[in-house]
């Protein structure tokens, strides 16, 4: 990933700012993480539960996640019912929408002439959407229970944001709510291959909690409608318990079963390297209690550390993934 989109908000403390506990952005970042190429964070266990709801319909999202364009049209996105935070408008949306429509937006983002991976779109858009559409579904279904799990961190998180923008604390909360967000009291950058740059304008701001990975990121800057950010909700880790469906406390899930629900948490969440320091942030303990853990599943060869610069990334090792395949 190389370059960055900029949104410029001027002063922090004078933006509109809402949370949209919405779903329809951590659909797209399970897809993103385990069919796109994108570094979100998915954990292997969610990504087998995405990759055998989708099938052969993988073939149909390609266009979405072309390595030099992360242009998604917003009529495929959730951004018309973010503020609505409905999951039944939004895939009622989709399934009616109207080929016009896309192609509409695929000529203002690309000009007549449209990148080759976009061309099998538009040769049969209505085909396209009634598949794209399906496999949204199909998604939706799959993890629906893990959403309705995750209600009281969502509320929270809610509580949470909403508490930073009355106290105007918000320029102090951005940097901790993603490793790939950067921001300077009045402007918000964000990855993107093609480095768009986009005015706030009075606009609201929206805020959207994204359950799938430690390193999820996603946006829409377009205008007129909605600026949005879906960012990793804090304690994701808590939620990868079975392979959908259940939280880490569910007794079935053999591998928290086996090591305990912090520890089990931890491995799913290493699956890349990732500082300790955030690795707590996520499972809502302090460093001190996340670096304990680490220390035991470092001494069973499970995770291994690694200095970069002045933080300490863990991993999961070999020996550690083989457990996680055996057990989640």
């Amino acid at each position: 990933m190389h370059g960055y989109s900029q949104l410029h908000t001027g002063a922090l403390d004078d933006v509109n700012v809402t949370v949209s506990l919405h779903a329809g952005a951590t659909l797209l970042s399970l897809i993103a993480g385990t069919l796109g190429g994108r570094p979100h964070g998915v954990p292997r266990h969610w990504q087998r539960a995405v990759a055998a709801v989708i099938g052969d319909d993988a073939v149909i999202l390609r266009p979405l996640f072309d390595p030099h364009y992360s242009v998604i049209p917003d009529c495929l996105t959730a951004t018309s019912t973010m503020a609505e935070a409905d999951m039944r408008a939004y895939l009622s949306a989709l399934a009616e929408l109207d080929d016009f429509i896309l192609l509409r937006e695929l000529e203002a983002e690309f000009g007549p002439v449209l990148p080759r991976h976009w061309h099998p779109v538009a040769d049969c858009p209505g085909t396209w959407i009634r598949a794209y559409a399906g496999v949204m579904n199909r998604l939706w279904e799959e993890f629906r229970t893990v959403w309705k799990s995750a209600d009281t961190l969502l509320r929270k998180e809610q509580e949470r944001i909403g508490l930073a923008a009355v106290t105007r604390s918000l320029p102090a909360l951005l940097p901790g709510l993603s490793e790939r967000l950067i921001s300077d009291g009045a402007s918000i950058r964000l990855p993107d291959q093609q480095g768009r740059s986009f005015d706030l304008s009075g606009r609201r701001l929206t805020f959207v909690p994204v359950i799938s990975g430690q390193g999820a990121c996603l946006f829409s800057f377009d205008q007129p409608g909605p600026a949005w950010i879906g960012y990793p909700l804090p304690a994701v880790g808590l939620l990868w318990g079975g392979p959908t469906g259940r939280a880490a406390r569910d007794d079935t899930d053999k591998l928290a079963l086996a090591l305990g629900h912090t520890r089990a948490a931890i491995l799913r969440l290493a699956g890349t390297p990732i500082p300790i320091g955030r690795l707590a942030a996520l499972l809502n303990c302090s460093p001190s209690t996340a670096s304990y853990h680490c220390d035991q599943l470092q001494a069973a060869d499970l995770l291994s550390r690694h200095r970069h610069g002045r933080h300490v990334h863990v991993k999961i090792t070999e020996r550690g993934d083989e457990l996680l395949a055996i057990l989640a």
